[in-house]
């Protein structure tokens, strides 16, 4: 079954965010909202659309400002967590859906869950890859606004190949060299679409730096919460097991031999962790899933 079979845009104030679907969206399905990290877009979620799309679920994917087929803000504060979140809110509305899990990677990741902390009427649930509740000490997001910043103002005179080597050279990424050329091909190619304007904006609106640090929040989660790492990302493995000791009602899942990005690496043991924490929360089952082979 395919993945995506629909692209829509949506204005929100102003701003028109481009917007993927694998069905209309029904209220006797459930509906899944995915959020893509940094420099990606909804089509990241492809194969993981299809997945669940093939098992009964509604998938909806959404573009971050400045990202995929979103346009740019007019406004640098329309990048922030705060207003993107309350964007996301309106679309939402605005599709018919009243309530949804919603999955995030990366940065997608941290917006979804923001959205679990401060929108909780609609959340079923979270699915967060490879997330972070931000930068606690004050010190230390101030150092990453200030790298964030640099990186941003050099991405417009270096230009958007160079921002993708750099980006591909961090060693977050190194386990994704292993992947196949077509796989490394088609992320490369999704990433060297983006404008310098776009990035360079979210950046400085959505970067860990900038948002405020939700350690001290998790308690308030009263939703659901599945948190995904992959056993290569050291950093993220231990961040997720901490963000659990935090969060009433959250499973950890660690997938042997994938990196940060685990629905790129392993898309299939990603696929089954999924699956199975959705088809349990849908039959009211509280079974705590397994690890994957």
């Amino acid at each position: 079954m395919s993945g995506w079979t629909d692209a829509l845009a949506v204005e929100v104030a102003g701003l028109s965010y481009g917007v993927r679907l694998t069905d209309e969206v029904d209220a006797a399905r459930p509906t899944i909202v995915m959020l893509h990290g940094f420099s990606g877009s909804s089509l990241d979620w492809t194969d993981t659309a299809a997945a669940l799309r093939s098992e009964g679920f509604t998938c909806v994917g959404i573009d971050f400002p400045g990202h995929g087929l979103t346009g740019i803000p007019a406004e640098p504060r329309r990048f922030t967590m705060p207003e993107t979140s309350r964007d996301l809110a309106t679309l939402v509305t605005t599709l018919g859906i009243a309530h949804a899990h919603w999955m995030g990677y990366s940065m997608g990741g941290r917006v979804a869950l923001y959205m679990g902390i401060t929108e909780p009427v609609r959340v079923a649930s979270l699915i967060l890859e490879s997330t972070s509740p931000g930068i606690a000490e004050e010190s230390a997001r101030k150092e990453r606004r200030a790298r964030d910043e640099a990186l941003a103002a050099e991405i417009g005179p270096r230009g958007i190949p160079w921002f993708v080597n750099y980006w591909e050279s961090l060693p977050i990424f190194a386990s994704q060299h292993r992947l196949p050329e077509e796989v490394l091909s088609a992320q490369r190619a999704g990433r060297l679409r983006n404008s310098v304007a776009g990035l360079a904006g979210s950046l400085r609106g959505l970067g860990q730096g900038e948002q405020e640090y939700f350690g001290d929040r998790l308690g308030a989660i009263r939703c659901p919460t599945l948190l995904v790492a992959g056993a290569l990302d050291l950093k993220y493995a231990a961040v997720v097991r901490q963000m659990a000791a935090s969060i009433p009602d959250a499973e950890v899942v660690v997938v042997p031999d994938a990196g940060h990005n685990v629905h790129l690496e392993k898309p299939e043991a990603f696929h089954r962790v999924v699956l199975d924490r959705l088809h349990r929360l849908e039959a009211g089952s509280g079974a705590k899933a397994s690890l994957p082979a």
